[in-house]
């Protein structure tokens, strides 16, 4: 990796420009920036890296600059289940780093990744200091809940093609891509481990889309081509598998 160049305030310029970029850090004073790249940890990781486990301590927040972080939880019996998909612009770990309580799922990185990492010890008197990332991270908290209660809700209540629906929109809109071919950089097992099915049933459906023109299946991938149809699907229930 080349080494940084060292900018006026004694930091590398490339990791002020990454955190300045990043949005739950973009709107603090040039002090306060200067103070956080004093904690920041930069890493590069390959794809596959545990980053923290189920039960570790809750001793970091990691901020995704580049890549795909996958948190999961895993049963007794080796099923998984994918609960969130973390891309670059967000956090990692901030309700173990707020409650010093263990971590509470799997954080793998999904592709290869660039994260910095901020010490429980130096972020809290640090978020302390500064009311506006602090409600940031109440926002967040808030976005968080959110999502889960749409996941818990589609699992209940929507049968498979809801359910499948849902989550591809939730995706493309998490992530602000843009309208008329919105790439969903995940593998269609990953998608079965998100929305609770097999990926037999995923692959069936997402063919049938696929022969609409509602998306299109690459390697490692899905494309969004046309939200109306899904979003209708999901408004209606689901319909029935197949449709």
């Amino acid at each position: 990796m080349p080494q940084d160049k060292t900018g006026d305030s004694g930091f590398p310029s490339s990791k002020l420009a990454v955190l300045r970029k990043h949005p739950m850090f973009s709107e603090l004073e040039p002090a306060a920036l200067d103070q956080l790249c004093r904690y920041a940890k930069h890493s590069m990781l390959k794809r596959g890296t545990t980053i923290a486990s189920r039960g570790d301590p809750g001793n970091s927040l990691i901020a995704v600059i580049s890549g795909t972080v996958k948190i999961s939880v895993s049963s007794a019996d080796g099923r998984s289940a994918i609960l969130n998909l973390i891309g670059p612009g967000e956090i990692v770990g901030e309700v173990a780093v707020l409650d010093g309580l263990a971590r509470t799922a799997d954080v793998v990185a999904n592709t290869n990744c660039e994260i910095f990492v901020i010490d429980r010890r130096d972020f809290l008197p640090f978020v302390r200091s500064q009311p506006a990332l602090a409600m940031k991270l109440i926002e967040l908290l808030c976005t968080r809940l959110r999502w889960t209660s749409d996941q818990v809700e589609e699992v209940i209540l929507q049968n498979l093609p809801g359910r499948l629906a849902s989550a591809l929109l939730r995706l493309t809109d998490k992530h602000k891509l843009a309208p008329g071919g919105r790439t969903i950089a995940i593998t269609q097992q990953e998608i079965s481990e998100m929305v609770g099915m097999t990926r037999e049933s995923i692959n069936k459906q997402l063919r049938a889309w696929a022969g609409r023109h509602w998306v299109r299946l690459e390697h490692g991938a899905i494309v969004v081509l046309n939200a109306e149809p899904l979003r209708a699907l999901t408004e209606a229930g689901g319909g029935s598998e197949g449709d």
